[in-house]
């Protein structure tokens, strides 16, 4: 097993009970970090990794002011500083809809859950970061400093009738991890920001729509290496870029994770005839 050096380093991984947030958490924990996992709504599907020691749990709505401000607290003084930030959790409403028919109710939702959550919890690390640097850290700990987003290929190409959901990845992967890269290193001088973009993955969000022959036609049909990704393909790529060791000079980069997609076909064949 290729060694990460992240022995000890401490890792809290939001939305840790999902597809990539498990297999993430379970990656990590294999090469030595201590973790911190969220789940929103539930922890059962992470009891397998209960076992631990360097394993805490903890439940909160990421979009919370004080919530955010709690799992942090609760985090630090059960593992210490939180020296990474993986932050995973997102939602993807499944209904079709155009943007002309949207309400204002879900575009606040998907914004809420997707991009306002994570500005707060990215708040938080960077503040949490910064009182340990002047509590005189041992600087070596400090210079593992690393977020990892997890945006969406829909980021880069879009996703029609999904505007809400393509828009809040897309100001994720660009606008803040872009800012956010040359604001760190005034509290971390080799602190690094980077996101993975997956295409689509099989995880319990995208379950059902994966079911759907015509979704599965339209994304595989640009696809080179005609498969969907796995949630431990993602995990790999979000440990390596945690990982000061292989990716210490490695910061305001995307990686896509889609096995080569292209695009999503706009038009069927029954869509061109006529």
């Amino acid at each position: 097993m290729l060694d990460l050096d992240l022995e000890n380093v401490h890792v809290l991984i939001t939305g840790a009970s999902g597809g990539i947030g498990l297999a993430t958490a379970r990656l990590l924990l294999e090469q030595g970090a201590k973790v911190t996992a969220h789940h929103n709504m539930t922890s059962d599907i992470l009891q397998d990794l209960q076992n631990s020691p360097s394993l805490f749990l903890v439940g909160a709505d990421l979009t919370s002011e004080s919530a955010t401000k709690s799992i942090f607290g609760s985090a630090v003084e059960r593992l210490g500083t939180v020296h990474a930030l993986v932050v995973s959790h997102g939602l993807w409403i499944r209904d079709d809809v155009f943007l002309k028919d949207m309400p204002l109710e879900r575009w606040k939702k998907t914004m809420d859950i997707n991009l306002t959550s994570t500005f707060l919890v990215t708040r938080e690390f960077l503040k949490g970061l910064e009182d340990a640097k002047a509590r005189g850290e041992d600087p070596d700990k400090i210079d593992k400093a690393s977020i990892v987003f997890v945006g969406s290929n829909g980021g880069r190409i879009g996703e029609a009738m999904h505007a809400d959901y393509s828009a809040a990845k897309s100001a994720m992967m660009y606008g803040l991890t872009l800012s956010l890269k040359n604001e760190i290193v005034k509290i971390a001088p080799k602190g690094r920001v980077n996101c993975v973009a997956p295409a689509w993955v099989y995880t319990p969000m995208a379950a059902d729509a994966l079911k759907d022959p015509a979704i599965v036609y339209q994304s595989l049909a640009t696809t080179p290496m005609k498969k969907f990704g796995d949630p431990f393909d993602i995990a790999a790529q979000i440990a390596i870029l945690t990982s000061a060791k292989v990716s210490g000079h490695v910061t305001g980069q995307v990686a896509y994770v889609t096995g080569g997609m292209e695009g999503r076909l706009l038009n069927m064949k029954e869509d061109l005839q006529g």
